[in-house]
C-alpha cells in the first residue's frame, strides 16, 4: 500500500475588493460578515477542514486586521497534531513590494511550501460562498495524472463573459483552451446552453506548481495571476486537467443546493446571496450539519422578539435573526439580521442586510438595503426608500436599487 499523499491548504485572502465597498473600506474582503455570523472566508476554511486538510495557511495582504483577528481566535487547531490554520501576511521575502497578483502571492510564499514539503497543494480563493468537498476532487487528480486540476462549475451561457471558462477534452479529462472572460464561445457538449466556468479553486502537484511560479515570476510580460497565468502554463504542456462541480456529493446536501456556488464579487450579487439564505428551501442551505460551516462562537444571549412599549406585536417572515438580537415590535421580512442588533418600537426592515451592532429607531424603515457595522438610525429615520434622498447623504446606490450605508455612520430622521 502506498503511503498518503501529504495535502498543503493556500487561501488567497489578498485582493482589494473593491467592487464591494464600502463594506470593504475599513477591511479586507473575505472579512466581510456574510449570513449573520459568519465571515466570507469561513467558507472556504469550512469546506478544507472538512474535506480533512489540516495544514492551512491565509495569504493576506490589504486591511487584513480583522481577517487575521477573526482567523486566531476562530479557527484554534490541535499543536498536538501539528495542525493549523494561520494567516501569512505579504512579508516582501522577494523585495520591498506588495504582492502583484495571486500567482505571486504565492511566489513569494514559497517558504511556507518548502517548510511543510507536501506533495500536493490546494489552492483557493477566500471569499465564494459554496460547500465541496475536496477530498473527492483530489481523488480525481491524482488518478487522472494532471499535474494541475481546475474546479468548474456549470453557469449559463450568457454569462460566460463573466468568468474563465474552462475549454474541456471529456475524452482525455484535459483541458483543452482556458478562455479569459470570453464573448463567443460554443456551450458543453451535454448541455449546450452551459459552459465550465473556473471557480477559483486549484489542486497542483507541489513540485510542478513551484516550478511554474518561478517562471511566472521571470516573464516580464505576465499578470501574475492564478487563472490568467499559471493555469494557461499547464495548460499549454498538456498538464491541466479540469474537474466538474456536478460530481461533488457534498454530505447531507439536496438537489436544490447540491452545486450552489456564488461569487460575492459585488453588493448586487453579495446582496442575492442572502437572499438564496432564507427561503422555506433555501438555494444554499446554512443547517447542513453533515457539513457544517464554521464560525467564531458568539457569546451572546438568545434573539428576542419582544412587544414594544405601547404593545405593539412585531413579526419576522422569512428572515435570519443572529444571537444578542432585540426587535421590538418591528416588521421584519425577506432580511438577515447580524448579531446585537436592536430594532425600537413600529420600525419595518424588508428585504435587507442588517450587520453587527445596528441600532434602528423607532418607527424606523429600512428597505433592499445593506447596513454595515454599527450603523445607527434615529426615530424615524429612512433608508432605500428614496433613492434620490440616499444618494444626496453620500450612500452607496446600485443600479438595481440597493443602499449600502457605510459603518458605523448615523442616519436622521
Amino acid at each position: 500500500m502506498s503511503a498518503p499523499k501529504k495535502i498543503f491548504g493556500i487561501i488567497l485572502a489578498g485582493g482589494e475588493g473593491k467592487r464591494l465597498m464600502p463594506l470593504t473600506a475599513d477591511r479586507a474582503k473575505p472579512a466581510v460578515p456574510f449570513g449573520g455570523q459568519y465571515r466570507l472566508i469561513d467558507f472556504a476554511i469550512s469546506n478544507l477542514i472538512n474535506s480533512g486538510l489540516r495544514q492551512i495557511v491565509v495569504l493576506t495582504q490589504y486591511k487584513s486586521h480583522s481577517l487575521d483577528r477573526h482567523i486566531s481566535q476562530t479557527w484554534r487547531m490541535s499543536a498536538l497534531l501539528d495542525s493549523y490554520v494561520t494567516s501569512v501576511p505579504a512579508q516582501q521575502r522577494l523585495g520591498k513590494r506588495w504582492f502583484s497578483g495571486s500567482a505571486d502571492a504565492i511566489l513569494q510564499s514559497l517558504n511556507l511550501i518548502n517548510d511543510e514539503k507536501p506533495d500536493i497543494v490546494v489552492v483557493i480563493g477566500a471569499d465564494h460562498v459554496y460547500r465541496m468537498d475536496f477530498r473527492q476532487m483530489l481523488e480525481a487528480h491524482i488518478e487522472s495524472g494532471a499535474k494541475a486540476t481546475v474546479a468548474g462549475i456549470r453557469q449559463p451561457l450568457a454569462m460566460a463573459s463573466q468568468f474563465g471558462v474552462i475549454d474541456a477534452d471529456t475524452e482525455t479529462g484535459r483541458i483543452k483552451q482556458f478562455l479569459e472572460k470570453p464573448t463567443d464561445i460554443a456551450g458543453l457538449e451535454d448541455s449546450p446552453h452551459e459552459v465550465l466556468a473556473s471557480m477559483g479553486n486549484y489542486i497542483f502537484d507541489a513540485d510542478a506548481l513551484i516550478s511554474a511560479v518561478e517562471a511566472d515570476g521571470e516573464s516580464p510580460t505576465s499578470g501574475h495571476d492564478m487563472g490568467g497565468d499559471i493555469v494557461p502554463y499547464f495548460v499549454d504542456r498538456g498538464e491541466a486537467g479540469y474537474y466538474d462541480m456536478k460530481q461533488n456529493d457534498v454530505p447531507g446536501s439536496s438537489p436544490r443546493d447540491r452545486s450552489y456556488w456564488r461569487d460575492v464579487g459585488t453588493i448586487d450579487s453579495f446582496f442575492d446571496a442572502h437572499m438564496d439564505l432564507i427561503s422555506t428551501l433555501p438555494i444554499f442551505n446554512l443547517y447542513n450539519m453533515e457539513w457544517p460551516i464554521h464560525s467564531q462562537a458568539v457569546n451572546s444571549p438568545p434573539a428576542k422578539f419582544v412587544r414594544d412599549s405601547v404593545g405593539r406585536i412585531g413579526n419576522a417572515i422569512d428572515s435570519i435573526v443572529s444571537l444578542g438580537s432585540v426587535l421590538s415590535g418591528t416588521h421584519l421580512e425577506r432580511s438577515v439580521v447580524g448579531p446585537w442588533t436592536l430594532a425600537g418600537g413600529g420600525s419595518t426592515i424588508t428585504d435587507s442586510v442588517v450587520f453587527d451592532g445596528v441600532r434602528v429607531g423607532a418607527g424606523s424603515r429600512v428597505h433592499r438595503a445593506i447596513l454595515d457595522k454599527n450603523v445607527v438610525l434615529a426615530d424615524g429615520a429612512t433608508v432605500g426608500v428614496d433613492r434620490e434622498r440616499d444618494l444626496a447623504r453620500g450612500f452607496t446606490v446600485t443600479e438595481s436599487g440597493i443602499t449600502v450605508v457605510g459603518k458605523g455612520l448615523f442616519i436622521e430622521r
